[in-house]
This record gives structure tokens, C-alpha cells and sequence, in this order.
């Protein structure tokens, strides 16, 4: 089942903010779902695929962590993690997960709005112009466009992170502290030479495309 145009599942358990988010999202043109813990999501999603989850960090029954692997393991909708926690950012942003993109407490409900707009916008230029990225983190595959990239244990870390979400810039100490599980020490020439090969693998199964911008003294971006 195709996800419904503009249908919004929040999971949230604290109802006020609940009810904010809903009030908000439908000024806004949204369809709106609402569950408050974390054991009824999967079934909900697979019941009435929504076009994007706002997903709470902290919930009764599954926390979200564990919900947003089960999302994963389902599909590719996607994910925005609502949390209090900063320490846990990283995680929350693919490194491990696979989470779109994630929003600070306390927040806007008008920002909330906007983060949703934009991530739909994204969503939909990538269906139009094709099959898109495709990150499969219980695999460790991706594919561009339908092509299957052929990407080592690291390049694949950096391609994901790169991607969560796309259009963000990361640092390369960012980028050296989620490329190997047992934390080496490596320099940021390292980084620069997996990014070049990452920019070539990219290539190829997308010619013509540059899809890796470099942002001088800072870091990198994916432009998907």
C-alpha cells in the first residue's frame, strides 16, 4: 500500500504536546494519526503507511530507539525523532539507526511544521527523478537510482551519515567519530580519502552527477 499524501503519524506519549502537533500539522493541510506508546507503531504503519512518522525518543512499551529499527527493518518512511536527549543525536541521525532527521524539546510547533514540509519536498523530488538513495542498514547496502553500490564497512558508514539527512553539512570530526565501531585514531586526510572514494562509486552509478559537495574548512554534504 502506497503511503497516503500527507498523512502524519505522531507518537507521542504526553498528550498535551500531542494534541499541539495535531493542531498544528492540520492547520497546515495534514492528516494526522496519533498513538501515545511504542508497542502499537509497527502494526499502525503497516496498517496505514503514513508519508512521515514524528517519532518520540522516550516512550512506554518500545522506547523509540527500538521502534525506529523496527520502522527500518519495515521500510524507508520517513523518520523524525523527537528528544530531549542531546547525547543521543548521533545515534539518532543514522549512525546507527537510521533516523531522518530529529528535533530538539522544547520545540516550535511551527518549526516542527516546516521540518515536516521540508523532508516531504525531498521525498518527493526523489520519487519523481527515480528510484533515489536507498540505505539498508540491517544489510549494509545501498543503491542509487536502482544500481547497487559496492561500498566497504566505512564507506557505507560515511555514506549514511552523509544522508541523515541529505543537504546537511558535517564536519569532518563528525565524520571521523562514526567511521570505525572500535573508535581508531585516523586524520582528516583519511576522511578526505574515503570521500573521494565514495564520490567515485557515486559516479558511476550516476554519471554526470556530483553528488558529494565539499565546503571549504568545514566538511562535506550530500545533495541527493
Amino acid at each position: 500500500m502506497n503511503a497516503l499524501a500527507g498523512h502524519i503519524l505522531i507518537v507521542e506519549d504526553e498528550e498535551k504536546l500531542a494534541g499541539l502537533l495535531d493542531v498544528y500539522l492540520r492547520a497546515a493541510g495534514y492528516a494526522t494519526q496519533w498513538i501515545a506508546d511504542g508497542d502499537r507503531v509497527a502494526e499502525a504503519v503497516q496498517a496505514n503507511p503514513p508519508a512521515l512518522v514524528l517519532l518520540d525518543l522516550m516512550l512506554p512499551g518500545r522506547d523509540g530507539l527500538a521502534v525506529c529499527r523496527e520502522l527500518r527493518a519495515l521500510g524507508d518512511v520517513p523518520i523524525v525523532m523527537l528528544t530531549a536527549r542531546v547525547d543521543e543525536i548521533d545515534r539518532l541521525l543514522g549512525l546507527e539507526l537510521g533516523a531522518d532527521d530529529y528535533i530538539c524539546k522544547p520545540f516550535s510547533p511551527r518549526e516542527v511544521v516546516a521540518r515536516v514540509r521540508a523532508i516531504l519536498r525531498r521525498v518527493q523530488v526523489r520519487t519523481a527523478a527515480g528510484d533515489g538513495l536507498r540505505i539498508d542498514s540491517g544489510s549494509f547496502r545501498a543503491t542509487l537510482d536502482g544500481v547497487a553500490l559496492d561500498l566497504t564497512p566505512v564507506e557505507f558508514r560515511l555514506l549514511r551519515m552523509l544522508a541523515s539527512p541529505p543537504g546537511h553539512v558535517l564536519g569532518r570530526q563528525q565524520l571521523l567519530l562514526g567511521l570505525y565501531e572500535d573508535h581508531r585514531v585516523v586524520t582528516d586526510r583519511t576522511v578526505d580519502s574515503h570521500v573521494k572514494n565514495l564520490r567515485r562509486k557515486l559516479a558511476e552509478a550516476a554519471p554526470g552527477r556530483d553528488l558529494i559537495r565539499s565546503v571549504y574548512g568545514v566538511g562535506y554534504a550530500l545533495e541527493i
